[in-house]
């Protein structure tokens, strides 16, 4: 691994962040296209409930999965600074730790998933009619949440030893497995919610097994080696810390969709929710570059904060704002320009397209500041600093966001729920610059 040590190191720091981040970016970008396309196949080939039905219920997989998730990126934290440290017993100690506990505990929580599936349900909103497409879709999707767990486990860990276009691949093949199935399941077998299920599940098997292929294969100096399987405590403890901030992060989404599905339905009804559907879609699509970029930026800094140098530190918290923000702004230009085209392409149901576009527009208006509170609370996630990373990430969507969803309705309708996600973010940005600029000025200028 020391060839990669010394690219993270000695490499100039914008051909870095273009290696890092384009293969993260078309990674994201293929796996929302799949969510895109799952919404378009089961607004059109079932209805507007099944739509509705996916909103409610794909953010319990995710938060399940987020475990994975959480352990992937705290981990990966620390094997990128135990890397840059020169430490590489550590970083497959870290990794076989990794493992243990992805499988362990989301086979855990899926057994709670399935034994609880109505309550949960109807924890995230599940009311009316959606309750019945939204529990035909759980039940199958539930069991494929452990390859999903494994995967988002192993892709940040396969960023962190320098090989991004296998990440991008862990993204990429269970989303064209995903459309290839749906089209399979849904249009041809006539299989309806059971049918998009199934291909969202057999897609999250297709992508924890290529990882799983990726670490037995000659490609990777980190391998899967048995022996450290064992927990080791203070291991756990750093992963615990730091991935903890990923599964509270994915725990306060959970709680804001359980806020926003409420509020939605009872300003809104079904409409509302299917309406939020199309626009969660639009932002995971439109944002893909400035995500990418966020990924590429953490093995970078992560590496050269444990190398202790601090001036490729601060020059990739540049250059990653820099970037983020120019892509950004033209995301949101585009979509100021194309709402009505963007909606179209996800239904012909005449009530969404007239009031899906204007929501979609208000929901978009701060695009441009964004980039700064995602760069801000990675910078202290890849640095070690888990308090300060975990305030960070909880500011819009805990501190700001759910507040807001659920005061200003009270006032302006649905409407004011699409103004909240604005709000948050110019609010949540402020706060995080602030933080930044004194870290900054603290303790990355006493590195050497």
């Amino acid at each position: 691994m020391n060839r990669i040590a010394n690219d993270l190191g000695t490499k100039n720091i914008s051909q870095l962040l273009l290696k890092q981040a384009i293969p993260a970016s078309i990674g994201i970008l293929v796996m929302s296209i799949n969510m895109i396309v799952d919404t378009i196949f089961v607004g059109r080939w079932i209805g507007v409930l099944a739509i509705a039905a996916i909103t409610v219920v794909l953010p319990i997989a995710f938060l399940i999965s987020s475990i994975g998730m959480g352990v992937g990126i705290g981990g990966s934290s620390i094997i990128s600074r135990a890397l840059g440290a020169q430490k590489e017993d550590k970083a497959f100690e870290v990794f076989g730790n990794q493992i243990s506990l992805t499988i362990g505990l989301s086979v855990l929580f899926v057994l709670l998933g399935t034994f609880f599936c109505l309550p949960i349900l109807q924890l995230f909103g599940a009311n009316g009619d959606i309750i019945a497409p939204a529990t035909e879709y759980f039940h199958v999707i539930v069991w494929g949440v452990p390859f999903l767990a494994f995967a988002m486990m192993g892709n940040p860990v396969i960023r962190a030893v320098g090989k991004p276009n296998y990440a991008m691949f862990t993204m990429i093949l269970p989303a064209i497995a995903n459309i290839f199935l749906d089209v399979v399941f849904i249009k041809f077998m006539n299989l309806g919610m059971f049918g998009a299920g199934l291909a969202t599940s057999i897609s999250y098997a297709v992508s924890g097994l290529f990882i799983l292929w990726f670490f037995f294969s000659k490609n990777t100096e980190l391998k899967i080696v048995p022996k450290y399987f064992k927990f080791n405590h203070s291991i756990l403890k750093e992963i615990f810390s730091l991935g903890g901030v990923t599964v509270v992060r994915q725990g306060t989404i959970s709680v804001l969709v359980i806020v926003l599905n409420y509020t939605l339905f009872k300003y809104g009804g079904e409409v509302s929710i299917a309406i939020y559907g199309i626009i969660n879609r639009v932002m995971m699509f439109a944002l893909f570059p400035v995500l990418g970029v966020t990924q590429g930026f953490l093995p970078i800094a992560g590496y050269n904060y444990g190398a202790n140098d601090s001036k490729r530190v601060k020059e990739t918290i540049k250059i990653s704002i820099l970037f983020g923000t120019v892509i950004a702004t033209l995301i949101f230009i585009l979509i100021m320009l194309f709402p009505d085209e963007l909606v179209h392409v996800f239904t012909e149901d005449k009530e969404l397209l007239n009031l899906t576009p204007n929501a979609l527009i208000i929901a978009f208006l701060a695009t441009p500041v964004i980039t700064t509170q995602l760069i801000g609370s990675a910078y202290f996630q890849a640095a070690g600093k888990a308090l300060p990373a975990l305030l960070l990430t909880l500011l819009k969507q805990g501190i700001f966001l759910i507040p807001l969803v659920y005061v200003l309705p009270k006032f302006y309708g649905v409407n004011g729920v699409w103004m909240s996600f604005p709000i948050a973010d110019v609010l949540s940005t402020l706060v995080t610059y602030f933080f930044l600029k004194k870290e900054i000025q603290l303790n990355l200028q006493t590195k050497n």
